[in-house]
């Protein structure tokens, strides 16, 4: 894959956190963003209840994304490594219970 064809992609709520981060951390995950489209598998793949989910490591931050028809890089979460884990569980387990 090249990073030309790969996109990234950001739910309106994960756009808010980023605006409201410290600018360095901001410039920090910026390049994490960069290094993930160049290399999708640059991340850790995740298990059990978060299988399709790989989490990139910026500092005490994870970065928690998915690869969708191999085309799109799709941001799920972005937080502290203390609690992203159990937020971003609860967060696809709210997405899986909604009615259709």
């Amino acid at each position: 894959m090249t990073p030309r064809s790969l996109k990234l992609r950001l739910t309106v709520e994960i756009a808010g956190v980023l605006r409201n981060l410290h600018p360095h951390l901001k410039k920090k995950l910026r390049e994490s963003f960069r290094i993930i489209l160049s290399d999708p598998l640059s991340g850790k793949a995740l298990k059990d209840e978060l299988d399709g989910l790989r989490s990139f490591r910026v500092g005490t931050f994870r970065i928690i994304y998915r690869i969708v028809r191999g085309q799109i890089i799709e941001i799920v979460a972005i937080g502290p490594r203390k609690h992203i884990y159990e937020e971003t569980f609860r967060l696809l387990k709210k997405k899986v219970k909604r009615p259709l």
